[in-house]
């Protein structure tokens, strides 16, 4: 048994709103830069729908992820060493730029400079790769909403193969919002495909990166990753990705995306794992026996047989007590109710999601039954508005039974804590008829509901006695090149080269986040409320003190 640790998420889909918060910040923080104007390192993608890139899915069309050999073994689906040779100046199993979309600006200056005349100017958009006029036509969130539409719904991979299941009349249409950043895979097929070895996975925290310095622009990791979350910046030639905000993880910080997101649905925490198990695991022959054969690779972090391997292993105290204390740990194992992305893929996504409980109570009541009542809740998980089929598709290779039993703990949690909020009896019987304690289904409903930041985000500091330095300190920023990453750094304007690690900064960040007050009461004397200022004199506090004046 090697144990590695590995730092995951888990997204809570019953609380995305599709307020595209997570997007923006990510966007302002890691690309807001020359050649990455189309790049979303992390989207939120309205399902059903084709996805960002159109139709990413389609692995029969893009070739992504592993597949198995006659032998059983193990191989990229894409090809081989000598594939990609053959095909190593001209890849054609990759998306296009109207995949994505053709970033676009407008002509402003047309509007100031136009002389005066009986039309009103037009700013024309301009096409930021070519610099000529452009149509619009597709764009990263262009079917934002439209789940369901019959123009855009039927180009879905995933309900192409439940077609037979799902009526897709405008009435009856559903919906439900999937946020999506790379998966930093055990089994990552974007390391495997890449010529020049730039890709990477970080054995201390198992964030995969890319070392733009032997980056040589072959865009095969864009053909390996079946999820498309790997780009290719035109400017500079080299491919980028989601970093999992590692300048920010190393010094106990949540990714930006996380942090700023409006609904609290991510989790972030440590998983122990065998690293000898993973090859084995993803190489399972039943596509739906992956999803088990993942959770068998994680580890127990309070098995004393795994902590003696932990610590051989040099994986440092503070990172098991993390493991222990982490809510993704209890997402997958203690509630059961969170799946991997696409198990099919054989990547061993390490982004899990839990997935929605879709309106049911409302459908159940618009029919005049209680739709808070277990009995009804768990009758109607076969009729909800999103088919099990289309979730199973997504996150269980196709079975439904896992889905089934997570949308079940869900329906029960609802049920059983609506008893005790309406001070009623607690009732056990709805807890054990999906397998858990009154008690877990409790403490699940805290973590899914309730829980602060401390407890959403359990995130061990980076240690330097584990290779030399923190990455960031020895690097830099892997995006850090002329131009970029936008904004200065991930912590915000002042976070530059000159100070790698804003410790100050990480902890009045967590101050913020922790303490119970608005405003701390020995720091509201130095404020000034500038909305009640007429612009006269100078309010006290508005500049500092002069030592002649102390």
């Amino acid at each position: 048994m090697r144990v590695m640790a590995q730092l995951a998420m888990v997204m809570n889909l019953d609380k995305c709103i599709g307020c595209h918060t997570c997007s923006v910040t990510c966007k302002q923080a890691w690309t807001n830069r020359a050649g990455t104007e189309y790049v979303w390192f992390n989207n939120v993608e309205t399902r059903p729908g084709q996805g960002y890139p159109r139709t990413y899915q389609d692995q029969d069309r893009w070739k992504g992820g592993w597949e198995l050999n006659r032998r059983g073994r193990l191989r990229l689906k894409a090809g081989g060493r000598l594939r990609k040779l053959l095909t190593i100046f001209a890849n054609p199993l990759m998306p296009s730029i109207q995949d994505y979309y053709e970033p676009w600006t407008y002509e402003y200056d047309r509007l100031f400079s136009a002389p005066a005349g009986e039309d009103t100017p037009v700013a024309r958009p301009k096409s930021l790769i070519t610099g000529q006029d452009t149509r619009i036509t597709w764009s990263a969130n262009w079917d934002d909403n439209l789940a369901g539409a019959p123009e855009l719904a039927p180009a879905d991979p995933v309900l192409r193969k439940v077609s037979d299941q799902v009526k897709l009349e405008f009435e009856r249409a559903f919906m439900f919002y999937l946020p999506r950043i790379c998966e930093h895979c055990l089994n990552p097929s974007c390391v495997a495909s890449c010529p020049s070895g730039a890709m990477y996975k970080r054995s201390e925290d198992g964030i995969v990166l890319v070392d733009q310095d032997r980056c040589r622009g072959w865009r095969m990791c864009v053909t390996g990753c079946p999820y498309k979350k790997v780009y290719f910046n035109h400017r500079t030639g080299k491919a980028e990705k989601c970093t999992f905000c590692y300048p920010r993880v190393e010094v106990g910080m949540p990714t930006v995306c996380s942090e700023t997101c409006v609904g609290r649905l991510r989790y972030l925490g440590v998983l122990l794992y065998d690293a000898d198990r993973v090859g084995e695991a993803a190489a399972v022959p039943d596509e739906k026996d992956l999803y088990e054969a993942q959770k068998s690779v994680l580890l127990d972090p309070r098995d004393p047989e795994v902590l003696a391997a932990a610590r051989a292993a040099g994986i440092p105290e503070d990172w098991l007590e993390a493991a222990a204390r982490s809510p993704i740990h209890q997402l997958i194992f203690e509630y059961g109710v969170a799946l991997p992305l696409h198990p099919e893929y054989r990547t061993m996504p390490m982004v899990w999601y839990i997935p929605p409980l879709s309106p049911v109570v409302d459908v159940l009541a618009d029919t005049g039954h209680d739709g808070e009542d277990a009995g009804n809740l768990f009758g109607a998980i076969d009729a909800l508005r999103i088919p099990i089929g289309y979730l199973a598709e997504l996150f269980t290779a196709g079975d439904p039974e896992p889905v089934r039993a997570v949308l079940r703990r869900l329906a029960a949690m609802r049920s059983y804590m609506r008893r005790l909020n309406l001070g009623q009896p607690a009732d056990e019987s709805i807890a054990a008829a999906v397998g858990l304690t009154g008690r877990q289904v409790e403490g699940m409903h805290r973590l899914l509901a309730l829980a602060p930041y401390a407890e959403r985000y359990v995130i061990p500091t980076a240690h330097p006695e584990q290779d030399g330095r923190p990455e960031e300190l020895v690097t830099g920023c892997s995006l850090d090149y002329a131009g970029g990453p936008g904004m200065g750094g991930p912590f915000g304007e002042a976070s530059g080269r000159p100070a790698p690690v804003a410790v100050e900064t990480f902890h009045a960040l967590k101050e913020r986040q922790e303490t119970g007050a608005l405003v701390d009461p020995a720091d509201r004397a130095e404020r000034v409320n500038l909305l009640n200022w007429d612009g006269k004199g100078l309010p006290e506090g508005l500049f500092p003190k002069r030592k002649e004046d102390s």
